[in-house]
């Protein structure tokens, strides 16, 4: 099954992105994000939530966040980011997490989470990609697909290229980057490009 196919890819690529942060000097924890407000170490504590919290213990935590789930992201974002870097990087390389799906995003929605927060931080460090290319496709694929982008994102019009893997879709005008950027448009990251891309 696609779901299942979907499940065994996550796991490698939370591993990636550990031994991709693991390789970068001590300094990348308190690097730049693309998630606003955010340093790298907030963003791998929000993805890393599942490791730490099983249903129960995330229960209180919603319930202390009034159901809010924007503001619980935010509060163990911020609060669990204080932990040792090494150990946030152990929790990518958890067995739990690498199991985990959302309730409501299914295998998809857990594949898209961690390839795209992984961009979050290696776009912004100058670090390569660390989603495989398999991976990268799938998502892109995902995106692309205006019925499908959770994002709201469509650019209708253009013919989507990667540079730097096997991957395109579309017919119109070029629209042309290396495979991350072009999942970080699809993905909203780049609000100005959509506008100017969308305004040609």
């Amino acid at each position: 099954m696609i779901t299942d196919d979907l499940t065994t890819l996550l796991g490698p690529q939370y591993a990636a992105l550990a031994d991709t942060l693991a390789a970068a000097p001590p300094a990348i924890a308190d690097g730049p994000s693309r998630c606003a407000g955010w340093a790298v170490r907030h963003v791998v504590a929000h993805l890393t939530m599942p490791a730490r919290y099983d249903e129960q213990a995330f229960g209180r935590e919603l319930a202390a966040a009034g159901y809010d789930f924007a503001a619980l992201s935010e509060t163990i974002a911020r609060r669990d980011a204080e932990r040792p870097f090494t150990d946030l990087l152990s929790d990518l390389r958890s067995d739990v997490l690498a199991g985990w799906v959302p309730p409501q995003g299914g295998p998809m929605g857990a594949l898209s989470h961690v390839v795209i927060h992984g961009l979050d931080v290696t776009t912004a460090n100058a670090l390569p990609r660390s989603a495989d290319d398999r991976a990268t496709r799938i998502v892109l694929d995902h995106l692309a697909d205006p019925a499908t982008n959770p994002f709201g994102v469509s650019l209708p019009g253009f013919r989507f290229r990667a540079l730097d893997l096997d991957w395109g879709t579309g017919n119109g005008e070029p629209f042309e980057d290396m495979a991350g950027e072009l999942l970080l448009v699809l993905a909203g990251r780049q609000p100005r490009r959509i506008a100017a891309e969308s305004g040609r």
